[in-house]
């Protein structure tokens, strides 16, 4: 996946730190709800820390992400944070935090087995009575094909656009697939197209809720809406550990 890879240093052209902010004080006020002294939070699969950037205002955030590039980035934005490598699947830090938030890149976890290991790593870094929350882009329920583009420009002469294209191609298994062709320019420079092709998890609720059980936690469903004047909503996971 060459957006986290050699592309990582354009992602924030490809999605911007400021779009998050509605749907970050979605996810602080339902951390909130369920732990309202929650003060650290382990964010799994962090990408470029769009959403730490509003988060850290609230908690003291640790960022831990597969890819290194992503990191880097994310430093840029948090130098204030603490950045660890690491696969969600397998991470294991020895010690708890108030809560543990895995946005959209738990849809990576393609597989039941995948994904019960990001659950299993999650319930290990949320302390007795703190909450582990999730985001998937979709699940088997509110799944729709569908296309969408943007991008922006960069202050350093760089710009992007990008058209995304999601499909399922076999509704019959635990995946779908997005492709993103992506345009980018350079002052300077012919502009270029670069396709990225991703395999991600989708799950029907039942799934996530038994496998959530399975790992330790008690889980709720929050199906609200990130912006008032937005009514979609995605599906979210508060997931609290006993204590």
């Amino acid at each position: 996946m060459r957006l986290y890879g050699d592309l990582a240093p354009w992602f924030h052209l490809l999605t911007a730190p400021a779009d998050y902010a509605a749907e970050a004080e979605r996810y602080r006020a339902l951390i909130a709800d369920a732990v309202p002294d929650a003060e650290t939070l382990l964010e799994l699969g962090s990408g470029g820390g769009n959403n730490a950037s509003h988060l850290k205002v609230h908690f003291s955030c640790t960022l831990s992400d597969v890819s290194p590039q992503m990191l880097a980035l994310s430093r840029t934005l948090n130098p204030d944070c603490e950045h660890v490598l690491g696969d969600m699947r397998t991470l294991r830090l020895g010690r708890t935090f108030d809560a543990v938030f895995v946005h959209d890149a738990v849809a990576y976890m393609a597989t039941e087995d995948e994904l019960r290991d990001c659950l299993r790593t999650a319930h290990a870094h949320t302390r007795p009575g703190g909450v582990a929350l999730f985001v998937p882009d979709h699940t088997r329920e509110t799944f729709q094909p569908s296309t969408s583009h943007g991008g922006h420009d960069g202050a350093d002469g760089r710009s992007l656009r990008y058209l995304e294209w999601v499909t399922d191609p076999d509704p019959g298994d635990t995946s779908y697939e997005v492709d993103y062709a992506v345009v980018l320019r350079e002052r300077g420079q012919v502009s270029r197209v670069v396709h990225d092709h991703h395999v991600e998890g989708l799950f029907p609720e039942h799934t996530w809720l038994h496998l959530l059980e399975h790992a330790g936690f008690q889980p709720t469903v929050d199906r609200s809406a990130a912006d008032p004047d937005d009514d979609t909503s995605q599906t979210a996971f508060v997931a609290r550990r006993p204590g």
